[in-house]
């Protein structure tokens, strides 16, 4: 909106000088018929595999709904392309997992070990650290995208096997077990030793089959297919593939494993900027259980849907999209 004001002297009778004095006002929530203040661009990144780019278009769709204006720059890259590109600015939000702040951005902290088996304690430890890298944690889904140990449904529910408490139990009693994983998986302190350490019980080289690839989708099928007696399987939490074959992922109550929920990690300056960001996101988040991201991954890397559609779908369903 603009308005013009022009005053005029003159002096003498011969002689006119005019002064044009021109104002500009800016438009306002508070003046009647100015058109409402723009919000954003909001550049949404996400990183390069399935559940980051889903995540991300989570994000971009349920800001856009809202009014905002959003570019698509997801499938960014990598954890540290992602996040460098948050942090310097070519990005302003994306996905992140909880535990990543602590064991991977913040690594230098030597945050306790007891943080990283609680959910909670993760997050908020993560949200406290990155703030002072300008960096703020919307919330958690409450989904755990960690090493895992998957089982086929029908053998779980046959043989009362729902945590690795459970299994350690069934192992320890002698039972017939065959788990395929990578080298790593068993290996890595951080994997199937740290289970076998929390839960008391210790693999037999035969009940391994040790696999150079890290691709769940490989261990999965094998255990879902009772590949060579294979009934048990390497996997990560929120894999598309254990819903997709009918596996179940055996929970961890006593946090063998770090916590790594998906998050909104956006920068500071946007977040104050845009406060009603968190009011919109936090309740969709809420809604990503662990069953929930593993369909709607599925339905990404199985049934080979574009993840916009997924994202589009789900939340209709869920009432959250027009």
């Amino acid at each position: 909106m603009r308005a013009n004001w022009r005053a005029t002297a003159a002096a003498f009778a011969a002689v006119a000088v005019a002064v044009t004095l021109v104002g500009c006002a800016a438009p306002s929530s508070n003046t009647p018929g100015a058109a409402p203040a723009e919000k954003g661009p909001i550049r949404v990144g996400s990183k390069i595999d399935g559940e980051g780019s889903l995540l991300g278009q989570l994000i971009l769709t349920v800001l856009k709904q809202n009014g905002f204006t959003v570019e698509d720059k997801t499938r960014t890259g990598a954890t540290d392309v992602v996040r460098k590109a948050l942090v310097s600015g070519q990005i302003d939000i994306y996905p992140e997992y909880t535990a990543n702040s602590l064991l991977v951005f913040n690594k230098d902290k030597n945050v306790a070990p007891s943080v990283l088996k609680d959910a909670q304690a993760t997050y908020l430890e993560a949200a406290k650290l990155d703030l002072a890298n300008g960096i703020v944690w919307l919330k958690p889904a409450p989904a755990n995208n960690t090493w895992a140990v998957a089982l086929p449904r029908a053998f779980a529910t046959a043989n009362g096997l729902k945590s690795m408490e459970d299994w350690a139990a069934y192992i320890n009693r002698g039972a017939a077990v065959k788990i395929v994983g990578s080298q790593e998986f068993f290996t890595s302190a951080a994997a199937m030793p740290a289970f076998e350490t929390a839960y008391g019980f210790k693999l037999k080289p035969g009940q391994i089959v040790a696999l150079a690839s890290g691709d769940t989708a490989v261990t999965e099928k094998a255990a879902a297919q009772g590949s060579n007696g294979a009934n048990a399987a390497m996997a990560y939490g929120t894999d598309g593939t254990v819903a997709a074959l009918d596996l179940v992922v055996l929970s961890d109550p006593k946090g063998a494993q770090p916590v790594y929920q998906p998050a909104p990690t956006l920068r500071k300056a946007i977040a104050d900027k845009y406060p009603e960001i968190a009011t919109l996101l936090d309740p969709v988040f809420e809604r990503l259980t662990l069953e929930t991201l593993q369909k709607l991954n599925g339905q990404v890397a199985v049934d080979g849907k574009d993840p916009k559609a997924v994202v589009s779908d789900w939340l209709k369903s869920e009432g959250l999209l027009k």
